[in-house]
């Protein structure tokens, strides 16, 4: 039954890919980066005649290599300030050089008056510099966690533990050299810097980088493949849907995840990127618990309870784009850091997109900062085009993050954080169905839920309100935000229940027993 229920699957590629799409941003680069350096490091393979299961490793190096880059960003910006500036310049210096070093130091205490700055300097100078030497090393080492825990193949564990050698044993941390460090590493990192070089100056800049680092950062053999034939590596680039092309390109057969294996996927992707601030520790899995035991209170079928789940999983993802200068920050935020936080959902939705499954999701992850007076973001949406998964997972997430430890206050006890879900409420910014529903799933006493007439569930009285209107079953699920198959099920239930047999018969019920008019469903309907 279960099984039944939960139809949603994913192939681990599509979500992988989604996840490089922060990380794209993470580097300040623009989205696509990560796919681009994919579809570069695949093509060298094929030219260097990798086989199938070879040409899969260098996939999923390729799109994983620089996953870990995020994990210490909370240092970054204490060094820094600006982790996602910092994290650009590697790409405008040659690795190991004194101009990358020279650059690291100007950026020191950035943004600082003169006299913390200096401070910062010499406290860098005496141990700084060998954190920041290490972490770049852990940077593979977490990379490889993210395998393991995925489920990759050994090859692309080793793989990304090597991310960051160099070709002349100078990388990090310097255990390999040559030929030692695995071909998917190597493929991997070429791919990653021809791409931004080529996206910066074309083909020219993108050849004349990899004849520059020939023999020092990069495997002389596969630069001289893409210098050979770069039109063939390159040339395409521009013109084709990158997202569509990596997607299909992925060499072996495509893993599917589905039930469990999907959402400990999405689960250990939420708290991978949880790691980017240690006040979001756990914060991703704390948030989808709740809400989906609130939408059990709230009777939801297990198929919406799961989603809902799901899409708590993956709320935060956009974080990974908004620099922990702003999310670290022990003070009040100025307006222009408030715009970077508000386009935290919107980049949610954006690396979520691309894949039907993690689309759904993401719908519900874009407006869990919405509120009902339209205060929220990112687009402002007021009342009912807020959908109501989206408004319990609002409620779970502000009940929890009013639980955690910030940097500019402490964390707020149970009763607090409930009395200002409840103050929220009678301001009209948040649904008080849903902020009782999560109250109900943190522990705290709520009234107990009354039901509609004929023990109708709370949700079967708004699915009565629309098949009373008129609307189809495939209407009722979009708004509502549910299967067809779903509202089906529920209309079934609900005929069963009142004694009705068609619309007309449902409609006087709901008349009858004072539910309708609806004023949200007026209010909705254009005049």
């Amino acid at each position: 039954m279960a099984l039944e229920a939960d139809r949603a699957h994913v192939r681990l590629a599509e979500l992988v890919a989604a996840l490089s799409l922060g990380i794209d941003l993470g580097f300040g680069q623009p989205m696509e980066h990560v796919l681009r350096q994919c579809l570069i490091a695949l093509r060298l393979a094929e030219r260097l005649g990798l086989d199938e299961d070879e040409r899969a490793v260098v996939y999923y190096t390729a799109l994983l290599i620089n996953v870990g880059c995020h994990t210490d960003a909370h240092e970054q910006a204490k060094w820094f300030n600006d982790d996602i500036a910092l994290k650009a310049d590697k790409y405008e210096y040659d690795l190991r050089s004194v101009r990358m070093a020279a650059s690291g130091i100007r950026r020191l205490g950035a943004g600082n008056p003169p006299m913390h700055r200096f401070r910062v300097g010499l406290e860098f100078a005496l141990s700084g510099h060998r954190e920041v030497d290490d972490m770049i090393e852990h940077h593979a080492a977490i990379a490889r966690m993210l395998g393991e825990q995925l489920e990759l193949p050994d090859a692309v564990i080793d793989a990304l533990g090597a991310a960051y050698e160099m070709w002349d044993g100078r990388g990090w941390p310097g255990d390999l050299k040559g030929d030692a460090i695995p071909q998917a590493a190597r493929l991997a990192m070429l791919g990653e810097f021809v791409e931004v070089a080529h996206r910066v100056g074309g083909v020219p800049a993108a050849t004349a980088l990899a004849r520059k680092r020939s023999g020092k950062q990069f495997d002389p053999v596969a630069a001289s493949c893409l210098c050979d034939n770069p039109e063939a590596v390159l040339g395409d680039l521009d013109a084709i849907d990158t997202w569509d092309a990596v997607i299909g390109a992925e060499p072996a057969l495509a893993v599917t995840l589905a039930g469990d294996r999907f959402d400990a996927a999405l689960a250990a992707i939420g708290s991978f990127v949880d790691l980017k601030s240690p006040y979001t520790l756990g914060h991703a899995r704390a948030v989808a618990d709740l809400a989906g035991a609130a939408g059990a209170h709230l009777g939801l079928e297990e198929a919406e309870r799961r989603t809902l789940r799901r899409a708590g999983l993956v709320h935060d993802l956009g974080r990974l784009g908004i620099s922990n200068s702003i999310w670290d920050k022990p003070g009040p935020l100025g307006p222009g850091e408030w715009e970077r936080v508000r386009l935290s959902p919107y980049l949610t939705e954006r690396m979520l997109n691309q894949s039907e499954a993690l689309a759904t999701l993401g719908a519900i992850a874009v407006q869990h900062r919405e509120r009902l007076d339209g205060s929220g973001y990112p687009r402002g949406l007021q009342g009912t085009a807020i959908s109501r998964p989206a408004r319990v997972l609002g409620a779970a997430d502000a009940y929890q993050a009013m639980r955690e430890l910030r940097p500019h206050r402490p964390a707020r006890t149970a009763p607090d954080a409930a009395a200002e879900l409840h103050a929220d409420v009678r301001a009209g910014r948040l649904d008080a169905e849903a902020v009782e529903a999560v109250l109900a799933a943190a522990g705290h006493r709520v009234p107990r839920r009354r039901e509609g007439p004929a023990g109708l569930t709370t949700r079967e009285v708004e699915v009565l309100r629309l098949v009373a209107r008129g609307l189809s079953n495939k209407a009722i699920a979009e708004r509502l935000v549910i299967s067809p198959k779903t509202v089906g099920n529920h209309v079934e239930h609900i005929y069963a229940k009142i004694g009705a047999g068609n619309r007309a018969a449902a409609g006087l019920f709901a008349m009858q027993h004072g539910l309708l008019p609806d004023e949200e469903f007026v209010a909705a309907v254009p005049t």
